[in-house]
């Protein structure tokens, strides 16, 4: 299985990378990194930590994206990819007689993965619970031995 990976900001130009560095600095990613330590910078993005296992009957993607919930996953196959990503909206609104505080919040990730060949796209199961997204990835049943053939001489 592999990753699809993404390109940084690798068009050579130094003012987007002196701008993204310049905000990408603790200080200004406090908050940020103590509500989600699972979720790592990415570029533009938040990416949410994977797990990827074989055995014998199967692939398992397993991803870290805790706060989240069932409803909040789009997962779709296209062209021998599985695309996985997650939105989240949230909106705080209080009103008092003095003053009126609304706090907003947006989390979003998206990754992709290139599907095995010899797995089976069709038969994708996908758990979520305790703030692990698990995807099963069936792998398709290979004979290793033909059935014996008697050829007669003529």
């Amino acid at each position: 299985m592999t990753l699809v990976k993404s390109k940084p900001n690798g068009n050579g130009n130094l003012f987007p990378r002196l701008i993204n560095d310049f905000f990408d600095n603790d200080f200004f990613n406090y908050g940020l990194a103590d509500l989600n330590k699972n979720f790592l910078r990415n570029g533009q993005s938040l990416v949410p930590s994977v797990n990827i296992s074989e055995n014998n009957k199967d692939f398992t993607i397993e991803l870290a994206a805790p706060g989240l919930e069932k409803n909040d996953f789009k997962i779709e196959v296209d062209n021998g990819l599985l695309n996985v990503s997650a939105e989240k909206k949230n909106e705080e609104k209080e009103e008092k007689e003095n003053y009126c505080r609304r706090e907003f919040s947006y989390q979003s990730f998206s990754r992709s993965f290139v599907i095995p060949d010899n797995s089976v796209p069709d038969k994708i199961d996908a758990h979520y619970q305790d703030g692990i997204l698990k995807l099963t990835l069936p792998k398709k049943e290979v004979t290793l031995t033909s059935p014996k053939k008697e050829i007669k001489v003529s």
